[in-house]
């Protein structure tokens, strides 16, 4: 039997407390957004808001799955990736937001702190521990909520303060 050498930095509820404060401030992006422009507004080539906030929803809610369970979907077959199962309206695309978020609060509370060092492979693609694999999801989250915050001071609507969390 392997043993794993722990050293608590960050409790598990405080990394979810963390989180769901990113969860909650992009979802205040994405609410600050208006209709058209959240499907249809980008610079200079990059994705729409609409196709950012869904890689993040496709890397959380799938990515959690994974994590709990070991069984990964192909990266590939995700909306963000795929076109298929985006939503057609802010509403939507805000209640899957919503679902994915109570998704992970539910799937959490199934992660034994042991769990955080344990070896994965995410999406059958990337190695790491759950701890990396998670730390990717809020990273990802935060780069792309930057990409919004441009979009909206382009359309000259004021962002949520970032540190409002």
């Amino acid at each position: 039997m392997e043993t794993i050498a722990t050293a608590t930095v960050i409790t598990p509820e405080a990394y979810l407390a963390l989180w769901q404060g990113h969860r909650g401030l992009t979802r205040r992006v994405i609410e600050a957004f208006p209709e058209k422009e959240l499907f249809r507004f980008s610079i200079g080539g990059m994705r729409t808001f609409a196709v950012l906030a869904m890689e993040m929803t496709d890397l959380a809610n799938p990515g959690m799955e994974g994590i709990v369970t070991g069984e990964w979907k192909d990266m590939n077959s995700l909306p963000h990736s795929s076109g298929e199962g985006m939503p057609e309206n802010k509403e939507e695309l805000l209640a899957l937001w919503d679902e994915t978020t109570a998704k992970i609060n539910r799937l959490w509370e199934k992660l034994d702190p042991q769990d955080f060092q344990k070896h994965i492979v995410a999406f059958g693609m990337f190695p790491g521990t759950v701890s990396s694999t998670l730390q990717y999801f809020i990273d990802n989250e935060i780069h792309h909520r930057g990409q919004g915050y441009v979009y909206l001071r382009a359309l000259g609507i004021e962002p949520p303060a970032f540190w409002d969390r």
